[in-house]
């Protein structure tokens, strides 16, 4: 466990991130602001060798990187994939990121993976088993984490804590930061009948270290739309007001534009970017100096 001095959270700058993808390696390197880090998906840099990592290292002298894991199922009731967590460790040692990241799901069952985030109850049992996983983490990395919120499409009968009030404690119990991500507050909110902004003001940003935006869509089935998480779209107009509210709790923090799906060409997405930065600026100017 973390002393709670090592935390908050990260060494990312206050600035615009986009996930990184191989197409817009070339822009990046010749001009890419507003960005000034990036995020990679930590188990496409488990490798040995070959082009990605050539790649990402010569990012790495150039930008902050955030690692974002997705295959730890760090929610799961099986102990942690130990050879998953030793290549794990190899990436952030060799890299030294300026943050690593892991989500609150579960995707792993009887040693299948079930290529998923999927959700869990909210109770003492899961909140223990999630506590100790994350410390095992933070011990194996030598470095403290952050946990992303979910998107969730139903809710657990069994749930004895709301979810913010589950990542505050588990934030409390093992040092680690929070990712605070905003669209995945919109899809809750959304599918379970939720307020989003007071969702947002009951969440513990003091433990906030990173904030993420991306697109959702819609899947038509059924009487009510189920928002769904795809990251493959711009950012709806809905979310950027949630930003604006969230913002105005945490102040500036670095925040990622998170496209994954039928990435575009550079200049959508920096549009985004730009965006992004724009909402960050009219937060900083109403910090106190």
């Amino acid at each position: 466990m973390l002393d709670r001095s090592d935390t908050p959270q990260t060494d990312l700058p206050h600035g615009i991130g986009v996930g990184y993808k191989a197409q817009h390696y070339a822009d990046l390197m010749a001009d890419p602001a507003p960005v000034t880090w990036l995020e990679i998906h930590a188990e496409n840099y488990m490798g040995d060798g070959g082009r990605p990592l050539a790649q990402l290292r010569a990012l790495s002298e150039r930008f902050a990187i955030s690692v974002h894991g997705v295959g730890l199922s760090i929610g799961g009731e099986a102990p942690l994939d130990k050879a998953h967590l030793a290549r794990l460790a190899h990436l952030t040692e060799w890299l030294n990121p300026a943050s690593f990241s892991e989500h609150l799901a579960w995707s792993t069952h009887d040693g299948a993976y079930l290529n998923d985030l999927l959700p869990l109850p909210y109770t003492p049992a899961t909140l223990a088993r999630v506590c100790e996983h994350i410390d095992e983490v933070q011990t194996a990395l030598k470095r403290p984490m952050l946990l992303e919120n979910p998107s969730s499409y139903l809710s657990f009968d069994a749930s004895t804590l709301s979810e913010t009030d589950f990542l505050a404690e588990i934030a409390a119990r093992t040092g680690c930061g929070l990712l605070l991500d905003v669209n995945n507050v919109f899809i809750s909110a959304h599918n379970l009948g939720m307020d989003a902004r007071a969702y947002i003001d009951a969440f513990p940003v003091q433990h906030v270290g990173e904030l993420h935006l991306g697109g959702h869509d819609e899947d038509e089935n059924g009487e009510t739309p189920l928002l769904i998480d795809s990251h493959g779209r711009e950012v709806a107009d809905p979310v950027w007001a949630l930003l604006d509210h969230t913002l105005a709790r945490t102040g500036p923090r670095p925040l990622l534009i998170e496209w994954d799906a039928d990435v575009p060409d550079w200049p959508i997405l920096r549009a985004e970017a730009a965006r992004a930065a724009e909402a960050l600026s009219r937060h900083r100017a109403k910090v106190p100096a």
